[in-house]
């Protein structure tokens, strides 16, 4: 009840502040003051049946308009922090937001097998586990003796969420064929971190063909 009357004293006075109208706030009003002359007919002498089922269907109403009023000044862009607290709602805590990741990851060669390479992505102190804000890495390659300056002559390999990520490159490359591997840390956003310094490595050899 106490906090049904210091809200409808304060949406009774300037309901357009809170987002909402004067036929809202009368109705709120209305409801809460059938519910504290219900509550007052619920004497602990002479309370029944009836006078117990009245009180309990007005607090349902009077529970239900206040749902409504909550929704819609949470809904109001307007309606401040502060606001929301003298009405007595609370206050839902603001998400902190992901940073972009401020280190790149580090790439060594795990394997090479004709021409697959299995590299592995860690944060450098060893562990396969992502860092804190880490969604995963995003992979890129390059055939080539020395690696290109712009992203944008690299090949997207894709994006990894495993430590472990296999690259399969053109089986007719020849072996002993100079590659470079490079990654970047992204966030659940999306949004890029800083690359590594790309790893070279030779392929081991190209599919084999056999005469009939």
């Amino acid at each position: 009840m106490a906090w049904a009357l210091n809200a409808s004293t304060k949406i009774t006075a300037t309901p357009t502040v809170f987002g909402l109208t004067t036929g809202i706030a009368t109705t709120f009003a209305g409801l809460y003051t059938a519910f504290a002359s219900a509550m007052a007919a619920v004497d602990p002498n002479e309370r029944t049946k009836t006078s117990v089922a009245a009180k309990n269907l007005a607090r349902t109403n009077l529970k239900t308009q206040a749902r409504l009023i909550a929704k819609l000044v949470e809904g109001t862009a307007t309606v401040t922090d502060a606001q929301k607290l003298e009405l007595g709602l609370n206050v839902r805590k603001q998400p902190s937001p992901i940073p972009v990741p401020e280190n790149p990851p580090v790439v060594e060669v795990a394997s090479r097998i004709g021409t697959t390479v299995t590299i592995r992505i860690h944060d450098g102190t060893g562990k396969r586990a992502r860092p804190t804000g880490v969604q995963g890495a995003r992979v890129y390659s390059y055939v080539g003796a020395t690696p290109p300056g712009s992203i944008a002559e690299w090949f997207e390999e894709g994006q990894a969420t495993r430590s472990d990520v296999e690259l399969e490159f053109d089986s007719a490359l020849a072996p002993g064929t100079k590659v470079w591997i490079t990654a970047a840390y992204y966030n659940p956003r999306g949004q890029l971190g800083p690359g590594c310094t790309p790893i070279s490595t030779v392929l081991a050899g190209g599919a084999m063909g056999i005469a009939a």
